[in-house]
């Protein structure tokens, strides 16, 4: 007879007790109280509320009959039109043989950890899946603590510092702005500086430009520009495109780098052969461009602008520390100030404190240990992504460029954003 009571003796000790992912792990069950009636303010995962464009949807259903392989870097057309939107955007112009397609760009920075030896440098904070993807694999992760002062960003000299000891270490340094989870991005001569650093200790620089096109003020540099021999610049659809579902990843590569390329093609041909083809073929169209992705990415950034200006002004005044934010849809929540009135309801670190507020306010945040932050720092990430991005856009569209979004507006279009925020307030001053 058939035992099926097998040891688990054989599972790898990298992911053995490693949990799943803070943001899924958040966003389903948030999604399973809802439906048992509770009421949840869904402030966990990081998904854009807005529609994908719709001269992309109707690109997809055009090609929703396309069913072969594709080219395992991605379709031509398709890295063709990713190098010339960089071209376009950075003022950095690359060969479409540049360019990697990927399932998400999640499953393309998983696979550079595995075919480049070195360790993995993040700052802390960070997003949830660069640290876990590294332990996975096996790989040192060194983190670069950052400073409140500096709205969590780290410096050049905070690079440099880590690198000096071990002077051509390989190394391979994430930098991801506007910041998943703090919202604030680096300015021209930061990235000057950070650059200059990575070129002296022939640093492999990740750029995690995701949410590039979701700068506010459309104002987004490319660290690329300064240190192009280096850098592998990361981006897709599920952000700027509000298609996280689509799962379509781009890495762009440096000519230098093209040995990087090949190798990691050869992990993808063995592991997920090749993206969707309809996808890409749709991604074709996003990538273009043209005035209506314009507008719809105008409206966007109006928006997150002034959503998230007037919730960081809110918790500020409510006493919880919050750098304002410059994109994404992101706020960084420092409850520093609480930290005795917290000790006395029995909460000394980020996940109790979280855990706590959902329990008692229906309010799904993620604490910044899952960040990389110490549990005792008492810091937390909010995604105000919780409104109807279909209706907000539409009452967009139909405002006229000169007039502001004003708190009517996100009264209409916002509230459960506005009320989290209150109920946020309401119990960490109660």
């Amino acid at each position: 007879m058939k035992n099926n009571n097998l040891p688990d003796v054989n599972l790898n000790l990298n992911v053995r007790g490693l949990p799943q992912s803070a943001t899924l792990v958040i966003n389903e069950k948030s999604d399973e109280l809802r439906k048992q009636g509770r009421e949840v303010c869904k402030l966990g995962l990081g998904q854009s509320p807005f529609p994908v464009p719709q001269s992309v949807v109707e690109e997809l259903k055009i090609n929703a009959h396309q069913k072969d392989y594709l080219p395992v870097k991605g379709l031509k057309k398709l890295r063709e039109a990713v190098a010339e939107y960089h071209c376009n955007n950075d003022g950095i112009c690359y060969s479409p043989n540049d360019v990697l397609i990927g399932p998400g760009s999640k499953e393309l920075m998983f696979l550079l950890q595995y075919v480049y030896y070195g360790d993995l440098v993040i700052p802390t904070p960070s997003w949830v899946s660069y640290s876990p993807q590294a332990q996975i694999i096996g790989r040192q992760v060194r983190w670069l603590c950052t400073s409140k002062n500096n709205n969590w960003l780290f410096t050049a000299e905070e690079l440099e510092s880590q690198c000096k000891d071990d002077y051509l270490k390989p190394r391979i340094v994430i930098l991801n702005y506007p910041s998943n989870p703090v919202g604030v991005s680096y300015t021209e001569d930061q990235l000057k500086r950070i650059a200059d650093v990575a070129r002296k200790h022939k640093i492999i620089l990740l750029s995690d430009e995701i949410y590039g096109e979701l700068h506010h003020k459309g104002n987004h540099i490319s660290i690329a520009k300064y240190y192009d021999e280096g850098t592998i610049i990361s981006s897709g659809l599920s952000k700027w495109c509000g298609a996280g579902g689509w799962r379509l990843g781009t890495f762009t590569f440096p000519a230098s780098l093209r040995w990087l390329l090949d190798a990691i093609a050869v992990m993808a041909s063995e592991t997920f052969t090749s993206t969707s083809a309809p996808i890409q073929y749709a991604a074709v169209r996003a990538f273009q461009g043209g005035s209506d992705i314009e507008n719809y990415l105008w409206r966007s950034r109006w928006i997150l602008d002034k959503l998230g200006n007037k919730i960081a002004k809110q918790l500020q005044a409510g006493g919880i520390d919050t750098p304002k934010p410059e994109g994404a849809f992101y706020l960084f929540l420092d409850f520093c100030n609480f930290k005795e009135k917290l000790k006395e309801k029995n909460i000394s670190d980020s996940s109790k404190l979280c855990s706590r507020l959902f329990e008692e306010t229906g309010v799904a945040i993620l604490p910044g240990e899952v960040f990389g932050m110490k549990p005792e720092e008492l810091t937390a990430r909010l995604a105000y992504v919780d409104f109807d991005g279909v209706a907000a856009m539409e009452a967009a569209l139909k405002i006229n460029s000169r007039d502001e979004i004003n708190g009517t507006f996100l009264q209409n279009y916002c509230p459960n954003i506005l009320k989290a925020i209150s109920l946020i307030t309401n119990w960490i001053n109660s």
